[in-house]
């Protein structure tokens, strides 16, 4: 148990890290009080350019990759990668540096599943830029993986970790319940539209 305690641990603080807000806060705004209000990589994107955006999203993604092989390396226990790399996912979305206000864990749920199985991994990315580029909206691609993931990791792996991935799919779609409204409004913000700059602050 205590090897469990200490992976999800160390996955948690990882995951409290935000260049998002690091970069924002340089420039002398808060990103969550900016567009979408949203501490991650497409929001950076918005207000702060594509450079922004890719570095935020690196970030993000590394960030899981080392919560899943350090658990792995110091923590050797079943199953102990898979609860590292959600609770970096719960550490990003709900950090407790910055008042439990962060992200939507998109980026690193795909950083954890890179450091799982890159395999599997890479097929999902190769899907979520064929989905984002067909639909212009990350979101899409975002509701795919987080949905077809823990599917995937109850036919490889078995259903603990089908279980686990999904501890980080129900929280990912309650902080994208905004981003369904405004995909039923018309009025999500799609990447062509960000990348002509019309909602940059800096």
């Amino acid at each position: 148990m205590l090897s469990y305690f200490c992976a999800a641990i160390l996955g948690y603080l990882l995951g409290c890290s935000n260049l998002a807000l690091y970069l924002s806060r340089a420039r002398g705004f808060d990103l969550r009080k900016t567009g979408s209000g949203n501490p991650g990589a497409s929001n950076a994107m918005v207000s702060m350019g594509w450079g922004a955006g890719v570095a935020v999203a690196a970030h993000d993604i590394l960030k899981a990759v080392a919560a899943v092989l350090l658990a792995r390396r110091f923590f050797p226990a079943a199953h102990v990668g898979e609860l590292a790399g959600i609770a970096c996912v719960l550490g990003h979305m709900f950090p407790v540096f910055f008042a439990f206000r962060g992200g939507k864990g998109f980026a690193s749920y795909l950083g954890m599943l890179l450091a799982l199985d890159w395999r599997a991994a890479a097929v999902l990315m190769v899907l979520c830029a064929i989905l984002t580029f067909l639909t212009d909206y990350i979101v899409v691609a975002t509701f795919t993986t987080v949905f077809s993931a823990p599917l995937y990791a109850f036919w490889r792996f078995g259903l603990c970790s089908a279980l686990i991935l999904c501890m980080g799919t129900l929280p990912i779609l309650w902080k994208h319940r905004e981003n369904i409204r405004r995909l039923r409004d018309g009025t999500e913000i799609g990447l062509r539209r960000a990348s002509r700059g019309e909602h940059r602050v800096k």
